[in-house]
């Protein structure tokens, strides 16, 4: 199912006009799902897929430690690409089905995720 929820998202992005960086990037933080760029920014996405709400809406699966670990991920992502003063941006696609596990539209949070500022 999560891999259903990233294809989705990938095409999501497409659709937007971004261009895919990079998938499942990982480093000692963690992963990023989906790495991509538009013409402003880097954006670091978070997809996650969910059969029903029983347990919450999507969004409500990150928690401050997962939010550490992301911003975390792709600080170290930038670094090691020497993209550390491109404008970025942490983003949750959220990719839900209904009971009968057909795709329900999906939603992009923009910016799901601050960052502190320095």
């Amino acid at each position: 199912m999560g891999n259903l929820g990233e294809r989705l998202a990938r095409q999501h992005l497409l659709k937007l006009g971004c261009r895919i960086l990079d998938t499942n990037y990982r480093c000692q933080w963690g992963e990023v799902d989906i790495i991509a760029s538009n013409k402003d920014a880097i954006l670091f996405v978070e997809v996650k897929t969910r059969r029903s709400t029983s347990y919450g809406v999507p969004e409500e699966s990150i928690t401050p430690a997962k939010t550490r670990k992301l911003i975390a991920a792709a600080e170290t992502y930038l670094e090691e690409h020497n993209l550390s003063d491109s404008h970025w941006r942490i983003d949750l696609i959220s990719v839900e089905m209904d009971g009968l596990g057909r795709v329900l539209p999906l939603r992009h949070l923009r910016n799901a995720i601050e960052r502190p500022l320095c």
